[in-house]
């Protein structure tokens, strides 16, 4: 089924050596926080430029030092960054890297303990969000309940679904379908897609928690 997606919707970084190797210290369950943090991080900027790639560009001519013309591009929108509270603030800082000027946004949405479901409790965006395009940071795509209702936030404040660029380290095909079949207008970008959810929606084989792990608040 995630076969439908892929390239169309979901755009899986180069399964390289490097990257793989990188994966392989992450998902250690024995890794210190500080490798952790050290690899996710280079993965994240992979995952930004990756994701900055899928935006519009659009013609743009410059004079060389030797007085020659380079036919080149420019970005031909203006972009914002919005962290899905608290993992997804571990990707910050791989975009204000590519992109030092950035706006950045904040969601936070929790599972409610009643209801299971998604709850939005705060959100902070620019107040021309919808004329701009968003890269959606948050490094785990599971059940795909927050991402889709991370998106329903963005499309509620005029965000054109067409212009949503979803960033994320990890998923599975049970997230991958939960938000394309909802939101096929979405590109996502990650670095791996994982066989499957467990029994207890957990990814395998799995990274743990990621804000845990990032921000050193697992046991």
């Amino acid at each position: 089924m995630i076969e439908a997606y892929l390239e169309k919707n979901v755009h899986l970084l180069p399964q390289t050596n490097q990257l793989r190797a990188m994966h392989t210290i992450v998902r250690d369950r024995n890794a210190s926080r500080e490798d952790f943090v050290f690899y996710t991080e280079r993965i994240n900027r992979l995952l930004v430029e990756a994701g900055l790639d899928l935006l519009p560009f659009e013609p743009h001519d410059v004079t060389t030092p030797v007085g020659a013309t380079y036919h080149g591009l420019k970005p031909a929108g203006r972009l914002v960054g919005v962290p899905v509270i608290r993992a997804g603030e571990s990707m910050e800082a791989g975009l204000r890297a590519v992109v030092p000027a950035a706006r950045i946004g904040k969601i936070l949405i929790q599972r409610d303990k009643v209801t299971k479901l998604p709850k939005l409790y705060y959100a902070n965006l620019p107040d021309d969000i919808a004329s701009r395009h968003v890269l959606l940071l948050d490094p785990m795509l599971a059940t795909g309940g927050t991402a889709n209702a991370a998106i329903q936030v963005l499309l509620d404040h005029g965000v054109r679904e067409e212009n949503i660029v979803f960033v994320t380290f990890i998923t599975v095909p049970e997230g991958v379908e939960a938000v394309c079949s909802r939101f096929p207008l979405v590109r996502i970008v990650t670095s791996a897609i994982e066989e499957r959810l467990s029994e207890d929606a957990f990814m395998l084989p799995g990274i743990g928690d990621f804000g845990d792990r990032f921000f050193g608040t697992d046991d």
